[in-house]
Order: structure tokens, then sequence, then C-alpha cells
């Protein structure tokens, strides 16, 4: 029956308390945080679609200065370590208050910065701050009708979604036109604004416990062995945001090198593909809540290995490289609501299983950078697809490791 494939963990949530339900706000509050949760998170890859602007003004080339794109996702790592574990004891609306004012100065730093290092400590504390949306996903979890929670915590994870795919494709586009800087510019005044208006709607609560930066942290270890459908979500999701954010960061490298030669805004509108297949959230929402989030998880990993050998094409055909956005990012997009929800439900402290499968997820997609930027460069745009490709046979390793083990 499709609803025993539902996850039996789901109790673990506390009751559904609808948000605002005060003022009967509930559906306006869920549009307003899935907008702040787009605009917050453009910020984590903002400075990827900038990289040959960046680097034409440094008078260097934009594979030189990759990195920068590499330390905005460790940032948000090292952001979500310390400041997402909070949201299981600190009062949410003033965390999310006083994070937005920290991204918002650091963003202006980044348009100021004189030089390359600055810009990447800039670039680093604004990521490390702008962990937001992962302490409103939690809380949207624990608020939904448990027979709705995946199309709720779907809801936000499209405006997720639809802020990191826009971050290239206006971010592009406005750094052409205004220069990069300005664009960092703009992103701090539209954070400022949408983050402080969100902290103002969310409830306010207390908390019996005392919020500490390091007793998130040291309750992780333990929380990955207690619960091995967390461990195996952590590890899926490392995989299939690796292999994205390998393709992803990439790309502008491709589309504005010898084999096309497009202009920063041109290969900026190639995102749009992408922002198309955020579509899917709604959709692998409604699957998860019906057969589950394994079948929905094998399903994507399969898209992701059909647009592999397309992107490999692509490095000599746009045409090629159209399908294979379009089928990266569904396969991103419902893996990831099929494992966050995984991860909400698994446990009695969702923000810490939240803390440890957005980690898991950024620290696979961190190290996938890393090592794309010096394949393309020795390899070309064949060897940023290896990499795509080891990082997805890593995740399906764990896909499959729990049907081996029924099977036996």
């Amino acid at each position: 029956m499709p609803s025993s494939a539902n996850p039996p963990t789901t109790s673990a949530l506390r009751p559904a308390t609808p948000l605002h339900s005060e003022n009967g706000g509930s559906p306006l509050v869920l549009l307003l945080i899935a907008v702040c949760t787009a605009v917050t998170a453009a910020n984590i890859y903002l400075a990827a679609p900038l990289l040959p602007l960046i680097a034409r003004e440094h008078g260097t080339t934009a594979a030189a200065v990759a990195w920068i794109a590499s330390v905005a996702q460790l940032g948000y790592a090292a952001g979500l370590l310390f400041f997402a574990p909070l949201g299981d004891t600190a009062n949410r609306r003033r965390l999310v208050g006083g994070l937005t004012l920290v991204t918002t100065v650091a963003l202006v730093a980044a348009a100021l910065a004189p030089g390359t290092g600055a810009l990447a400590v800039a670039v680093f504390v604004a990521a490390a701050a702008t962990v937001i949306p992962q302490l409103l996903v939690p809380l949207v979890a624990e608020r939904a009708p448990a027979a709705r929670r995946a199309r709720h915590v779907a809801a936000v994870i499209a405006g997720l979604f639809t802020g990191i795919v826009a971050a290239r494709v206006l971010g592009g586009l406005a750094g052409q036109a205004f220069g990069w800087r300005w664009v960092f510019a703009g992103s701090a005044a539209l954070t400022l604004v949408l983050g402080l208006a969100t902290a103002a709607v969310l409830p306010s609560e207390r908390r019996p416990r005392a919020a500490s930066l390091l007793s998130g942290i040291a309750s992780l270890p333990g929380l990955m062995r207690r619960s091995p459908d967390l461990w195996r979500a952590c590890l899926r999701q490392a995989g299939m945001f690796g292999a994205w954010s390998a393709l992803w960061t990439s790309l502008a490298l491709l589309l504005t090198g010898p084999a096309y030669g497009l202009s920063t805004a041109t290969a900026g509108l190639f995102g749009l593909f992408g922002l198309a297949a955020t579509a899917v959230a709604p959709l692998a929402g409604g699957l998860v809540d019906r057969f589950g989030a394994q079948k929905v998880v094998r399903w994507a990993y399969l898209v992701a290995a059909v647009s592999v050998p397309l992107f490999g094409l692509g490095g000599h055909t746009m045409a090629a490289l159209w399908p294979a956005a379009l089928a990266i990012h569904a396969a991103l997009v419902a893996s990831h609501v099929a494992n966050q929800t995984l991860a909400l439900t698994t446990t009695s402290t969702p923000a810490a299983a939240n803390t440890a499968y957005v980690v898991s997820g950024f620290a696979g997609a961190a190290l996938a950078s890393l090592v794309a930027g010096p394949a393309f460069d020795r390899l070309g745009w064949g060897g940023v697809c290896g990499v795509a490709a080891v990082w997805l046979l890593i995740g399906w390793a764990a896909t499959g490791a729990k049907r081996a083990r029924r099977g036996r």
C-alpha cells in the first residue's frame, strides 16, 4: 500500500501548530518564508556567475578565482554547524533577525572588497550567516499537518532552489549591466528587508534549554549513530549535491570559454532551464507523502545518471546542455525533498538532524567544486563530468545499501 511506504518516524515531531495561526495568516507566512528562503539561498551562489567579471577586474582568469565559489559553500557548511542546531533550543525569531543583520553587513563588505582575499572573507561570513533557510525548514515541518508535511517542506525547498538558480540568471544579467559589486549590494538590501520581515512574523518561542554554539555540534555524531536513515539521507544528498555543484559551478567556465564564447549575461540566462525544474518540488513532495522517500530518491538518481552523459555531449553541442540542465535540477530537487523530509522526521531533534543533513550536502558540494576547478583546467569539460559521475556513484552506494540489506 502506498501509505505504508511513508517514514514511520514522523511521530518524532511535535503536533502540528499552524504558523501565526492567531491571525489566520498561515498561507501568507508560508509564502513569505519561501520568498525569504529564495533570497537568502541565492547569497551562497551569488559569486559563481560573477567569476568572469571578478577575474577581469583583478587581471586574472575565471578559473583562477573559481575557489571563491567553494569558499561560499564551505562558509555555509560552517554556519550550519554552529547556527542551525540552535533551532532546537533558541528563539528562532531573534536568531533569524540577528543572522539577517550579519549577512547584510557581510554582503556590503563583499561589494566594497578591494581584492580577492577580502572578497573571499566577506563571502565566507555572508554564507556562514545566511543559514536562515535551514532554520525555517524545520519550523515548517514541525507545524505542518502530518499528511501534508512533505508538500509543505517542498514549498520552501522550491523557494530555496528558485533562489539558487535565480542567483545565476539575475546575478549574471545584473553583473553584466551594473558590475559585480552592485549585485552584492542589491542582495544585501533584499536580504535585510525580507529577513527582518520574516523574523517579525515567526512565533515567539520560549525554549526550556539554553542555546549553545557547541552543544549542537557535540550532539551530531551520536545523532548520526542512532539514526541509520539520517546517515543514509546525508550520504545520498552529498553525492547528488556534489554532482550538481561540480557541473553547475563550472558551467560558466564552459559557456564563457573558447567552446561557446558567450557573455556573462548570456551564460546566466542558461539558468532559466534550471529554474523551470524547480516545479518538480511540489510533485516530489506529493510522491514522498504517497510512496515514501526511498523510491523518490532512486528515481532522482536515475534521472541524474542520464544527465551526466548529456552534459558530456554539451561540451560540443549546446542542444545537449538544455535537457541536461533540466534533468540534473529536477533530480536534485526531487532528491532533496525526499531526503530532507526523511531527515526532519527521523529524530526528535529536527534542527540538529537538519544540520547534519545539510552540512553533509554542502560539504559534498564544496569538495566537488574544489575538485571540478582543477579538473576543468587539466582535463576540460569532460573532467568535470567525470567528477560528477564519481559523486553520483558515492551517493548511489548509500541508496542501494538499504535495498541490499532488505534483500538479505
